[in-house]
């Protein structure tokens, strides 16, 4: 696969993960089914998706912005892309092993749904997920350091970032709204009850394998 494919089949990867977390309930699109059903305005449900967005969006930002500062360092780049795979393999095992919901969510007031959000794509690692496929997006070869000035380089990671946590939240906002407004239009809250769907398994398998393909991409690949 050359160059060009493999940064475009990221970008893709950058899509499919946000539709992926936009359809996990576990990403707060019932919440906002929720909203809109207990205030009886149709608005509602938008604007509570829009917190969610922004939540989750605040979320991917945190995580990706220490990794796009820390690209400047061309000559460890593998090494970085190594040990961020290691990372998310290892949040995805202790989700595997640690199968309770995060108690502190519950806590949080259900009009503070941007907060919610934020809380739980962190306590999710679903900002983890996008690390490798962020890193392989921005991967730069050690022989280029010196066509490269490292100020310019790090506006452009930083600027990627940003481009890579809007372009995931956008199809992530798209798959929940697209699941909430069925909910709400036709089948409403109690059909949600009884077929409700935990991915919570799929989730912390989803980031192993995302984990090792960064570190397989980061040895063998782009």
């Amino acid at each position: 696969m050359s160059e060009m494919a493999s940064v475009t089949a990221l970008w893709w990867a950058v899509i499919f993960s946000g539709f992926y977390h936009g359809i996990n309930p576990g990403m707060g699109w019932p919440l906002a089914v929720s909203a809109a059903l207990m205030e009886r305005k149709h608005a509602a449900l938008p604007r509570a998706l829009a917190m969610l967005a922004a939540g989750h969006f605040l979320a991917m930002i945190v995580i990706l912005l220490p990794f796009s500062l820390m690209i400047f360092l061309v000559q460890w780049s593998v090494e970085i892309r190594v040990a961020a795979g290691i990372l998310v393999i290892g949040m995805g095992i202790y989700l595997l092993i640690n199968r309770k919901h995060p108690k502190f969510l519950a806590r949080v007031h259900p009009a503070r749904l941007a907060l919610w959000s934020f809380l739980a794509a962190m306590a999710h690692g679903a900002g983890l997920m996008l690390v490798p496929i962020f890193l392989g997006i921005c991967g730069i070869d050690a022989d280029e350091t010196g066509h490269l000035a490292a100020r310019a380089l790090m506006g452009n990671t930083v600027m990627t970032a940003f481009a890579v946590a809007a372009l995931h939240t956008l199809a992530m906002t798209f798959a929940g709204a697209v699941f909430a407004v069925a909910i709400y239009v036709w089948f409403g809250l109690k059909f949600l009850s009884r077929t409700w769907f935990n991915l919570d398994l799929v989730w912390a398998l989803s980031l192993v394998l995302v984990g090792a393909f960064g570190i397989y991409s980061a040895l063998y690949g782009h």
